[in-house]
């Protein structure tokens, strides 16, 4: 679990001054995140649980608009999420990673398929050189847990059911069993360990 400078006091901003701090901005598209440097004003009480909830003060977020509003400002800096605006930054929790990839489209075959994952917030990334998918082991199961990065440093955890496609579409290449996008092969598990999944 990463949360943002721990040991600060939690900071005032409630949900809807970010929103409106973020709509002031004009933007087009995703916010330039990467660009602002505002003050850091705290941690504050919000999360993203494991399966991709965004809690406020302990309740779930139920407003789509302002969960994706959220997810556009979202910002990693090494191991620590920050939501950041013009005007501030604050900390928040991410139990594991901050989007989850709900689903993929398939396009070509071979090593010309192109993988494009959507996350629960709608955004889309094509697996490649550039978004890559990686493979953590379960401590717990042993089992793969795969991830695609969907921009920036910020990555998704594929789900369970788009976890499976992908095995339904993996081919064996130099001992390993993975999956081609944009020219790149995925490594999923040893093609030897294909059983145990």
């Amino acid at each position: 679990m990463a949360k943002a400078m721990s040991g600060q006091k939690p900071v005032t901003p409630s949900p809807d001054g970010l929103a409106a701090s973020v709509k002031s901005a004009k933007t087009k598209g995703l916010p330039p995140v990467h660009l602002w440097n505002p003050p850091f004003c705290g941690d504050l009480d919000m999360r993203i649980a494991k399966d991709g909830t965004w809690f406020y003060m302990g309740s779930p977020i139920n407003r789509f608009e302002l969960v994706k509003l959220f997810s556009s400002i979202l910002k990693k800096e090494g191991d620590q999420y920050f939501l950041v605006t013009p005007v501030e930054k604050v900390g928040i929790t991410v139990e594991d990673a901050p989007f989850i990839a709900v689903d993929f489209d398939v396009q070509g075959d071979g090593t010309a398929q192109v993988l494009t994952f959507t996350t629960q917030v709608g955004d889309t990334a094509i697996a490649g050189p550039d978004n890559p998918i990686r493979i953590v082991t379960n401590p717990e199961t042993g089992t793969p847990v795969p991830y695609v990065l969907i921009r920036r440093n910020l990555e998704a955890r594929v789900d369970r059911k788009s976890f499976y496609r992908l095995a339904e579409l993996g081919v064996d290449h130099d001992g390993w069993f993975g999956v081609w996008s944009q020219g790149a092969f995925f490594a999923l598990v040893r093609s030897d360990e294909m059983k145990g999944i």
